[in-house]
């Protein structure tokens, strides 16, 4: 993500970090790192924890005997709304398991780092996300406590991924409306 903010910085001044999932946990992270030369956040489906919060330490050990995991019990595609767009994404049916180690280590720091989020953030997450539950906004919005502006947006009728679901055009007209109004207050 640094690579990124060092290649854009060199040809604009306004830079926004958007992320998807873990993305906008990593965004929300950034951001601490970032900031002030980061204009602003926009986090979507972004979870402040795992479905099955297990400590850290356990899904290490897990890692050496389960390699991986379902991501859910549903069909694949059950969670999509816009089943045409469903049929274009790639998505793996099995997470594994080190590596919900490594996101659940990643998560832990970004809720420590909340507080530290001083941008503008929006936050999206849909109500009829069944991967990454709602409640999830709730918890990152109230943590950010120092964010100079903050925002949260809930959609329906689409599943976890925003950007390419069934609301995907209230998602980038949301998203631009944001990154508009907050260029124009700097």
């Amino acid at each position: 993500m640094e690579d990124g903010y060092n290649t854009l910085s060199g040809i604009t001044n306004a830079i926004f970090l958007v992320g998807l999932s873990m993305g906008g946990t990593l965004s929300l992270l950034m951001s601490t790192r970032l900031a002030p030369r980061v204009n602003g956040v926009i986090a979507m489906s972004t979870p402040a924890r795992l479905p099955s919060d297990y400590p850290t330490w356990l899904l290490e050990f897990l890692s050496a005997f389960i390699k991986f995991s379902p991501k859910t019990n549903e069909p694949p595609g059950s969670g999509w709304f816009d089943k045409a767009a469903y049929k274009e994404q790639i998505a793996y049916g099995k997470n594994p398991v080190r590596s919900a180690a490594e996101l659940k280590k990643l998560i832990l720091e970004m809720r420590a780092a909340l507080p530290n989020v001083t941008v503008p953030v929006l936050l999206m997450h849909s109500r009829d996300d069944n991967y990454v539950l709602p409640d999830n906004l709730e918890y990152i919005y109230e943590r950010l406590v120092n964010a100079s502006d903050k925002t949260k947006l809930y959609l329906t009728g689409s599943g976890h991924v925003l950007p390419r679901d069934a609301s995907r055009e209230q998602v980038f007209q949301s998203a631009a409306a944001f990154i508009q109004r907050v260029s124009h207050q700097k």
